[in-house]
């Protein structure tokens, strides 16, 4: 059984499906601090399988270990944590208390219950800027503001339990600014207030909920979306194969502009988005994209879908879902454990 943690946001729903799919079995755990019940729902009716769903969070260790005690919990695909860059730089205790000691607690309780496979959701912020050249996982390290500090601090935490117990299994996957959503529209990105990630403030400002994009400089940062599940899935199958720990950039290697990414859009969407070039914002990085040779050499993990039609998906599951998962009442009373 894989334990998934935040998986009922917007990358770990998506893995949920992936694997369900795939015949494994699986149990949730998230806060649900920034994300909504409505996903385990829609997982359930979208892959017509059960699964158990416990609202628990990292920081409640004794939440966490009866999870363990329940579940033959064989591998953990962890997604939990906060991620926003600005609220990072205004609240950075915040985010070293959740997702550094959320991940020692998870690590801690692994290694008691004797699971040692992990797949670790890290991300680009971790590099150092590169200049107008893609990224490859030797790349020099150094993130910009207190969220890539978290994921690079996790990442040297991991690399010092494998040296303690050789035992440990890790895939550490860092991701490049993922976009689109699943193609049935049931399943996207719904941030809780208003959206630090670029795609869910177009997709708001296409619907109306917002009234204008501010572009945080004009040349700024470069996107790759990317089918992010399935290099999980591919990770996981590596481990179990596969000893040591190991980091593969997950991205589409090409660069886009923010202005591109409005350009495929509007074309995708058929709607024109309003924005104004604005001041940079502090943490941010002007060019950030994937070198992702490795993940294709090491995992046969290629990434599929090119921007426009990520971006028919990310407009698809907005138009669907006005409101987010908020659009609708939950339809089926789960059991929350």
């Amino acid at each position: 059984m894989i334990l998934i943690t935040g998986g009922a946001g917007y990358i770990g729903s998506h893995a949920a499906v992936e694997l369900l799919e795939k015949g494994y079995d699986i149990v949730i755990l998230d806060s649900l601090i920034n994300s909504n019940i409505e996903a385990i729902v829609r997982i359930k009716k979208l892959t017509g399988k059960e699964f158990e769903f416990y609202e628990a969070d990292l920081l409640d260790t004794e939440q966490v270990e009866n999870i363990f005690l329940r579940h033959e919990i064989k591998a953990v695909m962890h997604f939990a944590g906060l991620k926003a860059v600005g609220e990072s730089v205004s609240m950075p205790l915040h985010y070293f208390e959740n997702n550094i000691s959320g991940t020692l607690n998870l690590c801690k309780i692994m290694s008691r219950f004797n699971v040692r496979e992990l797949v670790f959701s890290s991300s680009a912020t971790v590099y150092k800027p590169s200049g107008n050249r893609p990224i490859d996982e030797a790349s020099p390290l150094g993130a910009s503001n207190p969220y890539g500090r978290t994921k690079l601090m996790i990442e040297e935490i991991l690399h010092d339990i494998y040296k303690s117990d050789p035992f440990w299994k890790i895939a550490i996957l860092r991701y490049f600014n993922p976009i689109g959503a699943h193609i049935s529209g049931r399943l996207g990105e719904d941030p809780a207030g208003i959206p630090n990630n670029l795609m869910p403030y177009i997709t708001q400002v296409a619907i109306g909920r917002r009234p204008v994009l501010q572009v945080f400089g004009e040349d700024y940062e470069t996107h790759d979306g990317t089918d992010l599940v399935k290099g999980h899935l591919k990770a996981l199958e590596y481990l179990s194969d596969h000893s040591g720990i190991e980091t593969f950039n997950l991205g589409t290697g090409k660069g886009y502009s923010v202005l591109d990414l409005i350009s495929a859009f509007t074309m995708a969407s058929g709607v024109e988005i309003p924005y104004q070039v604005v001041e940079r914002r502090e943490g941010d990085v002007a060019v950030c994209y994937a070198s992702p040779t490795k993940a294709e050499k090491r995992l046969a993990w290629k990434a599929e879908k090119e921007l426009f039609e990520m971006c028919e998906d990310a407009w698809r599951w907005q138009s669907m879902n006005p409101l987010g998962y908020r659009n609708i009442e939950v339809e089926v009373k789960l059991e929350v454990k």
